[in-house]
C-alpha cells in the first residue's frame, strides 16, 4: 500500500504542475463561473419582489441560462477532464523509458497502475470540489438564498456522481494509454469514444426506435401507444452512452420536481387528477431510489475499464530498451 501511495503522489505532483492541467482547469472553471454568474443575474431579476421558492439555490445548477446548464456543460466537457489525466498515462513511461525503472521498484507491479489511477480520481475530486464551491460562494452572493441542509446533501450526491462519471472517462483513457503505445493514438481514441457517445448514439437510439417501433406522426393522436413504445425503445438504446446516464441522473438529484426520468409518458385521467393534487417536491431518498440504477451503472463501467486495463497492463512485457 506504501508503494501505491508513493506512485499516487508522483502522479499527483506531475498533474498539479503540468501546464496543460493548469490550462485545462482554469478554462472549465472560468466557464463554469460564466454559466453561474449568467444564471445567478437571471434568476435574481426573476425572483426581485417575489418569495423565494424552495429548492432555488440548485436551479444555479440546473437552470440553461442563456446557453448551457452547469450539469450539460459537465455532461459534454467533463469526458474531456478524464482524457487528459489519462490518455498518457503509460505510454509516456514507456516512450520516456521510466516505466521499468518504476517497476525495478521495490513495490508491486500493479501499484503503477493503481496509484495512476488513483491520482487520477484525486485530481478529478479537487477539480469538481473547487468548482462546486466557487459556484455555491458566486451564488450567495447574486441571490442572497442560503442553501439547506438537503440541498447540501443533493449537491453532495451530484459531486459523487459527476466524479464516477469523469472517472470513467479517466478509465478509458489509461485502457487506450495501456493498449496503445503512442500517445497520439491513444488521445484519439479516447476522443473517438467521446463524439461517439455524444453524436453518433442519439442519432442512432432514434433511427433504431424508428425500425423498432415505428409510427405515423400524422397519425400519432389516433395511436399515442405506438408513439410511447418508440420514445420508450429510442430512451433504452440512448442509456447505451453514459453521458445519458450522467445527465438523467443528475437532472433527478438536482431538481426534486422532477418525478422521472421519461420525457414521455401516457397517462389517463385519473394519473393526471393524481399528479395534479400531488405537485410536492420529491425528498431525497424518492430522487435516489430513481436514479438508483443509473447510479449503479454508471459506477460498474468505471470499474469494468479500470478492470480491464487493469487486466492489460499486468499482462504486458516491460522491457527495460
Amino acid at each position: 500500500m506504501k508503494g501505491m501511495i508513493t506512485i499516487c503522489r508522483k502522479e499527483l505532483a506531475d498533474h498539479f504542475s503540468s501546464t496543460r492541467f493548469t490550462l485545462l482547469f482554469y478554462l472549465i472553471l472560468m466557464v463554469s463561473m460564466v454559466i453561474a454568474f449568467m444564471v445567478g443575474t437571471g434568476l435574481k431579476e426573476e425572483l426581485k419582489d417575489v418569495a423565494k421558492p424552495t429548492f432555488v439555490f440548485l436551479m444555479l445548477f440546473t437552470s440553461p441560462g442563456k446557453f448551457l446548464s452547469l450539469i450539460q456543460f459537465i455532461s459534454i466537457f467533463g469526458p474531456i477532464i478524464g482524457i487528459v489525466l489519462g490518455f498518457d498515462a503509460v505510454n509516456r513511461e514507456r516512450s520516456t523509458r521510466t516505466l521499468s525503472k518504476l517497476a525495478s521498484q521495490p513495490i508491486f507491479r500493479d501499484y503503477i497502475i493503481n496509484g495512476k489511477f488513483l491520482a487520477g480520481l484525486v485530481t478529478i475530486v479537487v477539480m469538481m470540489v473547487a468548482i462546486v464551491l466557487m459556484i455555491s460562494g458566486l451564488g450567495l452572493l447574486l441571490i442572497g438564498v442560503v442553501p439547506g441542509p438537503e440541498e447540501v446533501y443533493r449537491l453532495l450526491i451530484y459531486l459523487l456522481i459527476s466524479i464516477f462519471y469523469i472517472g470513467f472517462w479517466l478509465g478509458i483513457s489509461i485502457l487506450f494509454s495501456v493498449s496503445f503505445r503512442s500517445m497520439a493514438t491513444s488521445a484519439l481514441a479516447a476522443i473517438a469514444c467521446w463524439i461517439f457517445f455524444f453524436f453518433f448514439v442519439p442519432m442512432g437510439a432514434g433511427v433504431m426506435a424508428d425500425m423498432i417501433a415505428p409510427f405515423d406522426p400524422s397519425q400519432a393522436s389516433q395511436a399515442p401507444e405506438l408513439v410511447v413504445k418508440n420514445e420508450q425503445t429510442r430512451k433504452a438504446i440512448s442509456l447505451v452512452s453514459p453521458m445519458t446516464l450522467y445527465s438523467e441522473s443528475t437532472t433527478i438529484i438536482l431538481d426534486p420536481l422532477r418525478k422521472t426520468t421519461q420525457s414521455l409518458i401516457l397517462m389517463g385521467p385519473f394519473e393526471r387528477l393524481s399528479i395534479s393534487r400531488f405537485q410536492n417536491p420529491l425528498t431525497l431518498s424518492e430522487s435516489v431510489h430513481i436514479v438508483f440504477p443509473h447510479l449503479i451503472t454508471l459506477v460498474a463501467i468505471t470499474l469494468v475499464c479500470f478492470a480491464i486495463s487493469y487486466a492489460i497492463f499486468m499482462r504486458q512485457e516491460i522491457r527495460s530498451t
